[in-house]
């Protein structure tokens, strides 16, 4: 196969990011031109593919079909698909869609090089070709989950969960500093885990505390910690060490007991209030953000108002909320009947946001006045667009910095709050 352009698109996660991003070093050292969901006629398009929930699945889908439509009609080009979504559903989608090429599931970069002709270095694979803003990067530090949950289908798509050793993980973070990284962002299924598979105990502290001695990285960012065994040992750390963020994604999911076991969650409502009011305790500036599920099947008017209460009394700083839908081959799928209609989901979780919305109002609007260090991430208009330590980028709230001249995306600065919404901050120079 003639070795000439490679247009990978990458859809979901940030994991699938760092998947895409890796598969794109690999290309690049065996003589291939890369690019990253380029618009431009490309010889081969590699699509990775998210499988999590229906919209995606379908976003996927759409995905393939413009490509392959598009390589029809300039009568030139391959059509590869891999992740998620064909790990689930490859029989199917072979099919359904004889116009792909090839299909690859996950974890599975060697087959694609030896697609294209090229041998796989494995010694590469701490590294990788950086797109979009090049000052934070996602540093998944495993892959795979262990849990059980009744919703989700990760542990079918990824597999067992598996850490990939400190000492890698370092090496990565030394060669994404050395590209202009100074954010780190720690993403996995599950961070909690991290290290079990490896000695039998918990290594996420001392691996953490490996990478605040990396040089060039200035904070690092932790995204997706389980409640259950959360390692109480990173409060500390957070409050003693400002390299990392004091900034938490723990999904609580829900409080009433009732739901958290038909969710076959390992933690209860005794268990969420101990652990949030821990963190409060020790961290008390820290930003907790997390995601909730309304209308899991079971899920009683009660159970809902408990949720909604619940939200209302905590004020978790950063908050989603998303509406059950049964996916395939999940417990839920294969156990429950979905039967709480899609408009009461719907209006379920309108009100959590509405909620949500005022608390978010509330706690920026008590922010003005405060100055607080930001990194700057892009110029957009009449504001420079920033974050703080408590914000975490494309799913946490932005700081709009009003500033005459030009800051360089990766430059951190001192501001001053000077005004709010409910989903954004106002600042100046301080």
């Amino acid at each position: 196969m003639k070795r000439n352009r490679v247009n990978i698109v990458t859809l979901g996660c940030s994991k699938n990011t760092v998947d895409s991003q890796k598969l794109m070093r690999q290309l690049q050292v065996g003589g291939y031109n890369v690019q990253a969901d380029s618009p431009d006629p490309s010889d081969i398009v590699i699509i990775n593919t998210c499988g999590f929930i229906h919209d995606a699945k379908e976003e996927s889908i759409e995905t393939i079909i413009r490509h392959a439509e598009a390589i029809k009609k300039q009568e030139r080009g391959h059509l590869f698909v891999m992740g998620c979504m064909v790990e689930r559903y490859q029989k199917e989608l072979v099919e359904a869609l004889p116009e792909v090429d090839a299909w690859f599931g996950v974890n599975k970069p060697g087959e694609i090089i030896s697609r294209l002709g090229l041998a796989y270095h494995r010694e590469l694979s701490g590294e990788r070709v950086m797109t979009g803003l090049r000052h934070y990067a996602y540093l998944k530090i495993s892959e795979g989950c262990d849990r059980t949950c009744a919703f989700c289908a990760i542990p079918d798509i990824r597999g067992r969960y598996v850490s990939t050793p400190i000492g890698e993980l370092v090496a990565e973070a030394e060669f994404l500093a050395s590209e202009g990284v100074k954010e780190l962002i720690l993403i996995a299924q599950d961070l909690t885990c991290y290290g079990i598979d490896l000695s039998g105990r918990q290594m996420l502290p001392l691996l953490v505390r490996r990478l605040t001695e990396v040089k060039g990285i200035e904070w690092i960012r932790l995204h997706y910690l389980y409640p259950s065994g959360f390692p109480l040992e990173l409060l500390d750390m957070m409050q003693s060490d400002p390299k990392i963020c004091r900034y938490i994604d723990l999904p609580i999911q829900h409080i009433s007991d009732n739901v958290l076991r038909r969710m076959r969650r390992e933690h209860n409502e005794s268990d969420t209030r101990a652990l949030l009011k821990e963190i409060r305790r020790r961290v008390p500036d820290a930003a907790i953000r997390t995601t909730v599920i309304a209308g899991h099947p079971g899920e009683t008017e009660e159970d809902f108002a408990s949720l909604l209460s619940f939200i209302g009394e905590f004020r978790f700083e950063r908050l989603g909320a998303f509406r059950y839908s049964h996916e395939d081959e999940t417990f839920a799928s294969l156990n429950y009947s979905d039967e709480i209609p899609e408009k009461t989901k719907e209006k379920r979780v309108a009100r959590i946001m509405e909620l949500q919305q005022k608390i978010s109002g509330e706690l920026n609007e008590s922010k003005r006045g405060r100055t607080v260090k930001v990194i700057v991430d892009r110029k957009e208009g009449l504001f420079h667009v920033a974050r703080s330590q408590h914000d975490s980028p494309e799913v946490d709230q932005e700081i709009l910095i009003t500033l005459n001249g030009k800051i360089e995306p990766g430059t951190f600065i001192d501001v001053k709050i000077t005004g709010s919404t409910e989903f954004d901050l106002y600042a100046e120079p301080a």
